[in-house]
């Protein structure tokens, strides 16, 4: 068993018979991490910089928007610090968090039971069911119903939610893993896969910045996830303290306010 300093091995030890089941064998972080975060008036925040309406940095003017920026920025506030953000990704996720790079991720993570085997997650503050986007040229995909067919090719960028559930759930589509939601784009627009798979916000960005872009759209409910916000996982203050923030957010209305400056009202979890 490795640790990454003394004092977590310390506190290990101290609480051994205590430690929750699902708490790994690396150490992400001292016990003090809500102590760390006043006395250093900072809240390091991961972020997926390309998630539009969630955490999206402009390639133009490198400024930084979506509902999690401003909720970040809240939560900070409400812990007497400021928001530090740090470049993440779904596929960095959980070594981001483990390695101790940030104290928190909030880019709308989708909560799976196989990210729950290594973080631990805030109560949901969205919750989105997955959609397609093909080429408005594609002439294979029409509706939903076309795309788990013999001969359609589905892509999934490595490391997202889609990756699990279109694996369980395709049954004569080819399923194609590419390393970045970037490539995913590609593939698609390059006629090598009909459809990739995404979210609500993400749809949006695909059809505000793409031309070329259709959206197919599931007749019922396919597969709603709840998204939240991640953290080590033997953080139970911070999630603690973070929960109680998020609930005082939806009951004074600023969660809502914070969605809707994103077209993201639809989406909110009550």
């Amino acid at each position: 068993m490795k640790f990454r300093n003394m004092a977590c091995l310390v506190w290990v030890l101290t609480w051994v018979g205590a430690v929750p089941s699902f708490v790994q064998p690396a150490c992400a972080a001292p016990p003090d991490r809500l102590q760390r975060i006043a006395s250093s008036r900072t809240l390091r925040v991961c972020i997926w910089p390309d998630y539009y309406g969630i955490s999206f940095r402009n390639p133009k003017t490198q400024q930084l928007t979506g509902i999690d920026i401003d909720n970040a920025n809240d939560v900070a506030t409400a812990l007497g610090a400021k928001a530090q953000f740090v470049d993440s990704s779904f596929a960095t996720l959980i070594d981001d968090l483990h390695n101790d790079r940030c104290d928190i991720a909030m880019f709308a993570i989708g909560i799976t039971p196989q990210r729950q085997n290594k973080l631990r997650f805030t109560q949901p503050h969205l919750a989105s069911d997955i959609y397609a986007i093909t080429t408005k040229s594609n002439r294979r995909i029409q509706r939903w119903d076309d795309i788990d067919r013999p001969g359609a090719v589905v892509a999934v960028a490595k490391g997202t939610l889609h990756e699990s559930v279109m694996k369980e759930r395709l049954k004569a589509a080819e399923l194609r893993v590419v390393d970045t939601p970037a490539a995913r784009e590609q593939e698609v627009q390059s006629g090598r896969a009909d459809v990739f798979m995404t979210d609500f916000p993400f749809s949006r960005r695909m059809l505000d910045f793409n031309d070329w872009a259709r959206l197919i759209s599931p007749p019922e409910t396919y597969h709603i996830t709840p998204y939240a916000w991640a953290m080590a996982p033997d953080e139970a203050a911070l999630q603690a303290r973070v929960d109680q923030i998020l609930v005082a957010m939806k009951r004074d209305g600023r969660l809502m306010t914070n969605a809707s400056r994103y077209g993201l009202g639809p989406i909110v979890a009550r």
